[in-house]
């Protein structure tokens, strides 16, 4: 696989293994959630530019590269709607196809079953977004490879989900570390002071849930 760092969300770089022949991504914990809005748009691009490369078929069996246990496939919903990807048991990652990640970020939209009616009247066969498979729409309505959803690139979604990611970096990069580093670095004081003067855990409790909301003020 290929390695790829993005940019994280406040501070620092994830780390995404990418394979183009088998269009597909591996995440480790909690990384999909991890990357900036302009991570997610710079993603979004390479995917694109690689949506003509030669294809290799997907294994029947995944397997884990952290654990080596074979991934069970799981189904979420999310802004673009349901999508699929193989996860490992032992909470390693998970392994999704570049479809279902665009899916996942609101790039592609699925099809409404008239939607799907009025295309089958004109085209037959269509290629899986997941894994590339070749799916009768006339009488499927998943791929019966990976189990994804009938979905399109929607020009629609695509110039909405780039608009909302676009505002989302922007607004990020006007927050100012500095003020971040000092609203911790205040926190961190008053908590020391507190502990000083007394050892109760109510109080210690009531001045990190004061810290959590000034950070969360700041952040928002």
């Amino acid at each position: 696989m290929t390695r790829l760092e993005l940019p994280q969300k406040i501070n620092g770089q994830v780390a995404l293994d990418l394979c183009f022949p088998c269009q597909a991504l591996w995440f480790d914990r909690f990384e999909s959630v991890q990357i900036s809005p302009g991570g997610i748009v710079d993603l979004f691009k390479l995917i694109h530019e690689h949506r003509d490369d030669p294809r290799t078929s997907q294994s029947a069996v995944l397997t884990c590269p952290r654990c080596h246990d074979r991934l069970v496939s799981g189904l979420d919903v999310a802004r673009g709607g349901r999508f699929t990807y193989h996860r490992c048991l032992q909470g390693h990652g998970r392994f999704t196809t570049f479809g279902q990640f665009m899916i996942e970020k609101g790039f592609v939209r699925q099809l409404a079953p008239a939607e799907i009616k009025t295309l089958a009247a004109r085209v037959e066969t269509i290629r899986c977004t997941g894994c590339g498979a070749p799916l009768d729409i006339r009488t499927q309505s998943a791929c019966s490879h990976c189990g994804s959803p009938i979905a399109i690139l929607d020009p629609d979604a695509v110039d909405k989900a780039l608009a909302d990611y676009q505002q989302k970096e922007q607004k990020s990069a006007q927050r100012d570390p500095a003020a971040l580093a000092e609203a911790i670095l205040a926190i961190e004081r008053q908590r020391s002071a507190q502990k000083a003067e007394s050892d109760s855990g109510v109080l210690l409790g009531q001045l990190f849930h004061s810290g959590i909301d000034t950070l969360f003020d700041l952040l928002t």
